[in-house]
């Protein structure tokens, strides 16, 4: 019987296999979270580089347990602003503000 692999599967090996494209990526789910508001969405992407990281890893940088990590980060998690703040300092990155552009037509 074949077995298939999941997207976040497909995802999290080809971002291994292209770390340098992380960037673009992690700005697109933010750009797309910004636009749609889908939290789950945004869990979920945040969760394939979270793996890619090492979440054990990241777990300990940022003081919380590997569960309570892949708990913030799941389809039904709830995270706090400083959970995620403290998620993205542990993959490198920061949150920060980026004026809208408003088209008016």
């Amino acid at each position: 019987m074949t077995e298939y692999r999941s997207l976040d599967q497909i995802s999290e090996a080809y971002f291994r296999e292209h770390p340098d494209e992380i960037d673009d990526f992690l700005n697109e789910i933010f750009a797309d979270y910004a636009q749609d508001g889908d939290s789950a969405a945004l869990l979920s992407a945040l969760r394939v580089i979270a793996r890619i990281k090492g979440v054990s890893t990241m777990a300990e940088e940022i003081g919380m347990t590997r569960q309570g990590l892949q708990k913030a980060l799941s389809a039904k998690g709830n995270p706090r602003l400083d959970s995620i703040n403290a998620i993205m300092r542990a993959m490198g990155y920061h949150l920060m503000p980026q004026r809208m552009e408003i088209y008016s037509g």
